[in-house]
């Protein structure tokens, strides 16, 4: 019987074999070709180019001067304020009113609904000895959330529910404002601003129930100054864009309000 294959059969696989080898190394060939390389050279250079291009269009978020730490003076009182977009706005402006008074600090936050502050407060208080603390919470509370919490939803939309209801807000109100008063600071609550009309994803007048319902906090905690945002804000409403936000000379007519009942508050302490 015969075992071997035919010559023939040989030839052709080992000339199929050295063909596809030859291949190959046509095509490494071809790509070492000098005017090869120097278009694959530039098409990488092109491409980091891009790359490089991409990140310097990047925009580079400045920090928010509000949330820097005050240059301390020693011997000073040490205020702390608390709240929300509101207090960012006047915060700057509010340091600079008390130059010379206090060092004036703030959370490097929004600190939002009383949910998080309920949360968040310990950290918030650290370790410093505080003076004053003049503290908010509200228009992220009152604010309205859609069915999968998507922000400022429709108040008409019966999916739609305030982010914290107004008993639960109360609650916590409370939580917080005990334990701020255990810190031995003097203490000030200051009101919710007013929401104005158009204001998205919030009800006009909502700021003044939750404001009533702290009022009824305050005083069943008791010991707890009042400043009286609510009136002064709404004296000044021609500040007040159609959310409730304040434009620059808004925010600074805030904090002559807070820089008032700051040093009313450091003033009382030194009796």
């Amino acid at each position: 019987m015969k075992t071997g294959y035919s010559i023939l059969s040989v030839v052709a696989v080992m000339g199929l074999l050295w063909g596809g080898s030859a291949e190959v190394k046509g095509q490494d060939a071809a790509t070492n070709k000098p005017e090869v390389k120097k278009k694959v050279d530039a098409q990488q250079r092109a491409n980091a180019k891009t790359g490089r291009n991409a990140a310097a269009k990047k925009p580079v978020r400045k920090p928010n001067p509000a949330f820097e730490p005050p240059q301390v003076v020693d011997g000073l009182p040490n205020v702390l304020l608390i709240g929300d977009s509101i207090s960012i706005g006047y915060m700057v402006a509010a340091r600079e009113k008390l130059k010379g008074v206090a060092n004036v600090w703030r959370p490097t936050t929004n600190c939002g609904p009383t949910t998080k502050g309920v949360e968040s407060l310990d950290s918030w208080l650290g370790d410093r000895k505080w003076d004053v603390i003049h503290f908010n919470f509200g228009l992220h509370d009152l604010k309205y959330m859609g069915p999968n919490n998507e922000n400022l939803a429709d108040p008409e939309s019966a999916s739609s529910h305030q982010q914290v209801p107004i008993d639960q807000y109360a609650a916590n109100l409370k939580k917080i404002a005990e334990r701020l008063k255990k810190t031995g600071a003097t203490v000030i609550w200051r009101e919710t601003t007013p929401v104005p009309k158009g204001a998205k994803g919030r009800v006009v007048g909502d700021s003044k129930r939750y404001n009533e319902a702290a009022a009824k906090v305050m005083e069943e905690v008791g010991g707890i100054q009042v400043d009286r945002m609510y009136d002064f804000a709404i004296k000044n409403v021609e500040n007040l864009p159609a959310n409730v936000h304040y434009s620059q000379e808004g925010s600074k007519k805030l904090a002559e309000q807070v820089a008032r009942s700051v040093k009313a508050a450091i003033e009382s302490r030194a009796k």
